[in-house]
């Protein structure tokens, strides 16, 4: 229980100070400058469209599509230490992985992903 009691002032020490510290970078800070000045800008250029403008779905779809390699790859690493260990079961286990990230691959193929036209 002492350990749970020193971990949570600890806690609130760094929450404490974290706060304290933003608030005089606040009020520490000089003010903005002008309202063109806090524009962002893209190479020199303001920007064309809002950050909050809508995407294509095609950009979903490829972001699914990249997750699932990358998923693939985090957990392939690892997987190659324990298949020497574990043997038969751990392939068995990483086909049964591979299978599910490919039908996920198949099934953005099929809404068209990996076409940009």
């Amino acid at each position: 229980m002492a350990a749970l009691g020193a971990a949570l002032i600890v806690f609130l020490f760094w929450t404490g100070s974290f706060l304290a510290l933003r608030w005089a970078g606040d009020a520490l800070s000089p003010p903005p400058g002008t309202s063109p000045s806090r524009v962002p800008f893209l190479g020199g250029r303001g920007p064309g469209t809002h950050a909050w403008s809508r995407f294509h779905v095609r950009y979903y779809a490829m972001a699914l599509v990249f997750l699932a390699f990358d998923m693939e790859m985090v957990f392939m690493y690892p997987w190659a230490v324990v298949f020497l260990e574990e043997g038969l079961m751990a392939g068995f286990e990483m086909l049964m992985f591979i299978s599910i990230l490919v039908l996920g691959i198949l099934y953005g193929w099929r809404e068209g992903a990996f076409r940009w036209a």
